[in-house]
């Protein structure tokens, strides 16, 4: 018989509606019978006995919310009965233990990647074209049609529109109607493209609204991110356009370069558009620079590595309500076994891991580490009230209308894919990751946002959980999509590459869901398989100005 209910925590109050659940419908709760005192959507939570204004609202084992106003046994909770509220949490010394998961069937293991001279290696191959500063941001897109069809990189996208055909038709005489009725797409197998570089998986063409115009300090952050992704085993060089008198200095990214890796090698070509005699002169020498690159690049082929070298980004997006008991544990699993085989995880969107700071602080090697943690949780935290907000303005309408009404029952359900393993590092934005395991980093909620900062400290790949659905991409890190639920899985196949909704219905675990996802991140990180992001060229590139976003 298929479960209808959860309880997810022996401590909570809350139980989870697997299916619609309606008034007066009586379901059986650890040997009781309840009797349903509201419509309770799927996805959404109801008290498992009355409470009082006031009283604490408990899931996952921590405090979530507080009820607003009285609220029955099997009485669903809205935005309207509850209010956000955490627990309060300390820095303490802690020995942190772990029992780590068995990865007998991972041992030996390796993934075909691209061996950097420093030591890392890259599950991709690309290069970058960046602007330094919005004014060249024309120029990138001018240099990006010269390039793009010509070395056969159209095949981004797994369809095309045919244009060509709407303008014959029209100019042939046929009326409005047969051309909103005629099919002007083009199906990639109809599509010939012949890359002059198989060896480099794509060239990547980064815009930005920064680097100048606003404060140095935002300046500043953006070279330390472009150096990031310079840095990052996924790319092979780049061509970097300045204009010359933005904020955004060419020193100030060589700079930020050398402090992230002083024996930087790959090839990199800045030119500045002040300094040339002309625009289209100015063009056809980036092209150049950057044709040269490609034949560098190219030579590189890939090599077996280990698991090791792996560093894989975990991120969340389009939540619902069952986003935390199905994709984002999962996601879980996957990062301890990848952490047990010596691997890296990242952990980001800090307004998302509020309420659950204890649990994070306990977990963190030392207590150092966990004060980095601390301080800046409060400091977000602060800045975001000083603004006249605050974490608990997180939930996006999406989120609660399918059930994550609190930004602490929201975090406590996305902390969760970052697995049980001991926390090695925190960093702040822009920070490199320099230790095998868990890390934190700190980055907004926003989606793009923080998948793009993922990038830039040194994620390779991206694990990205959703519910709702989203088409979120990074340029150089290929984001994997995970739906927490079936409907969503088959409703939007195009964008979801891997579904944890048969955990919901019982036909998966959480253990071999997680098995699952290492096995297809092997073979997106040896490029046996594209994920959809990749395909579709969902490159989405935001760098954070550290103002308030959550």
């Amino acid at each position: 018989m298929a479960r209808n209910i959860l309880k997810v925590h022996p401590d909570d109050n809350l139980l989870v509606a697997l299916h619609d659940l309606q008034a007066g419908q009586k379901v059986e709760w650890e040997g009781e019978v309840l009797e349903m005192t509201s419509d309770t959507p799927a996805k959404h939570k109801f008290l498992t006995h009355d409470v009082k204004t006031g009283d604490p609202l408990v899931m996952y084992g921590v405090l979530v919310g507080k009820a607003k106003t009285s609220i029955q046994q099997g009485e669903v909770a809205t935005i309207q009965n509850v209010e956000h509220a955490t627990q309060q949490y300390t820095v303490e010394e802690k020995k942190v233990s772990w029992t780590a998961p068995g990865v007998s069937k991972f041992t030996g293991k390796t993934f075909e990647g691209y061996h950097r001279p420093d030591g890392k290696v890259g599950t991709a191959n690309y290069w970058l074209v960046i602007p330094l500063v919005f004014c060249e941001n024309r120029n990138i897109e001018m240099i990006r049609k010269a390039m793009v069809e010509e070395l056969g990189y159209t095949s981004g996208q797994d369809y095309r529109l045919n244009v060509r055909q709407l303008v014959n038709e029209y100019q042939s005489g046929s009326d409005v109607g047969s051309l909103v009725a005629g099919d002007i797409l083009v199906p990639a197998e109809e599509q010939v493209h012949h890359r002059v570089f198989p060896n480099v998986d794509g060239i990547k063409f980064l815009t930005h609204d920064g680097g100048c115009g606003g404060t140095r300090q935002d300046s500043n952050t953006l070279c330390a991110l472009l150096a990031g992704y310079l840095d990052n085993p996924n790319v092979a060089g780049a061509t970097v356009l300045s204009l010359g008198c933005q904020n955004a200095q060419v020193h100030i990214l060589e700079e930020a370069i050398k402090k992230i890796n002083p024996y930087f090698e790959k090839p990199l070509f800045v030119l500045g558009q002040q300094e040339s005699n002309s625009e289209p002169e100015f063009i056809a020498e980036a092209v150049k620079k950057t044709f040269l690159g490609l034949v560098e690049a190219n030579k590189i082929q890939r090599k077996p590595a280990p698991l090791s070298k792996l560093v894989v980004g975990l991120e969340c997006g389009g939540s619902d309500g069952f986003s935390g008991i199905s994709a984002n544990p999962a996601v879980g699993h996957f990062s301890d076994l990848l952490v047990a085989l010596g691997g890296s995880v990242i952990l980001s969107e800090f307004p998302e891991l509020n309420g659950v700071e204890q649990e994070l602080t306990d977990r963190c090697v030392d207590k150092t580490i966990a004060e980095k943690f601390a301080t800046l949780m409060r400091t977000y935290h602060d800045r975001a009230i000083e603004s006249g907000s605050g974490f608990d303005a997180n939930p996006s309408p999406g989120n609660i209308k399918d059930g994550l009404i609190t930004d602490a029952m929201k975090s406590a359900g996305a902390a969760k894919k970052g697995g049980t393993s001991p926390i090695v590092d925190v960093l702040d934005y822009t920070e490199q990751i320099k230790k095998p395991g868990l890390n934190l980093l700190c980055t907004p909620g926003n989606d793009v946002e923080s998948t793009t900062g993922l990038a830039g400290s040194g994620a390779l790949l991206t694990l990205f959980t959703t519910g709702l659905g989203t088409p979120t991409g990074n340029p150089i890190s290929p984001v994997i999509k995970v739906s927490s639920n079936n409907k969503l899985a088959e409703r939007m196949n195009d964008i979801i590459d891997i579904n944890a909704g048969t955990i919901i219905t019982g036909e998966d675990t959480i253990p071999t869901k997680g098995e699952e996802i290492l096995d297809y991140v092997i073979e997106v990180a040896s490029g046996r398989v594209a994920p959809h992001s990749v395909r579709l060229a969902q490159d989405d590139f935001i760098p954070w100005k550290r103002g308030i976003s959550l």
